[in-house]
């Protein structure tokens, strides 16, 4: 069950929502997910249409808050990367925060797929390491990974706590540990240390939280009425329609 909330916004929300990211987290990681390439990506076909790209799409008819809640019951039946994980454990606590009525009227037709979510996340980026915060989604760049493992090239992770992160495949590790694992995936013979960036992401837990009371179609929609999907590669976001 989610979190109780009084009145929706401001710092009361923030703080139950980052819990439920980090509820999220730690059933991710204790769940039977595997992590994969996009290319030997799985998933349960009851809730979702695997594509061509290893991307899971939502299928017809299919409440998405039951799909993204499947992920972390079945979890034995998916297989994913790291940047997919983390959409995942967003969309989870958004559930857990602003119930399951309010997410499946905002966040339909989901598509999981690399770093591509919802607009109603309103993803915010800091760029400064002491802006970080416990539920936030940080990123372990491997500038050297070795070119026949691209899924190694670093890895997201939800920061747990002091010097705690979880990142799908990986686990839950120190910030130390992180970048030891990474280093094995160098260039045989690489000097070049992965490292943590200096960048941090967080939804815009104000606009969630008043989600859960609107009944006027999402402000975010583009202009032939279909909502704005966001993907990010590395700092940069792109936006399709």
């Amino acid at each position: 069950m989610g979190l109780s909330y009084g009145s929706p916004g401001g710092l009361d929300f923030e703080q139950k929502m980052r819990a439920e990211i980090l509820a999220a987290a730690n059933v991710m990681n204790g769940g039977a997910t595997d992590f994969s390439d996009f290319k030997n990506s799985r998933c349960n076909p009851m809730y979702w249409n695997r594509t061509a790209g290893g991307g899971f799409e939502l299928k017809p008819g299919v409440s998405p808050s039951a799909a993204i809640n499947d992920i972390f019951v079945n979890g034995q039946l998916y297989a994913f990367e790291c940047a997919m994980a983390m959409v995942m454990i967003l969309y989870r606590a958004t559930i857990a925060s602003i119930g399951t009525e309010a997410f499946d009227r905002y966040f339909t037709d989901l598509y999981l797929w690399d770093w591509n979510y919802d607009s109603n996340l309103q993803m915010i980026t800091t760029f400064s390491k002491f802006e970080m915060k416990p539920g936030d989604v940080v990123y372990f760049k491997n500038p050297d990974h070795d070119p026949e493992l691209p899924e190694w090239q670093g890895e997201n992770a939800i920061m747990l706590g002091a010097d705690r992160y979880y990142g799908h495949g990986l686990g839950i590790k120190s910030a130390e540990q992180m970048i030891a694992s990474l280093n094995r995936k160098r260039v045989p013979g690489s000097r070049t240390s992965a490292y943590l960036t200096d960048e941090a992401l967080h939804p815009n837990f104000n606009y969630i939280s008043t989600l859960a009371i609107r009944s006027a179609p999402s402000l975010l929609a583009g202009k032939s009425g279909q909502k704005a999907i966001f993907s990010r590669i590395g700092v940069r976001t792109y936006i399709s329609k």
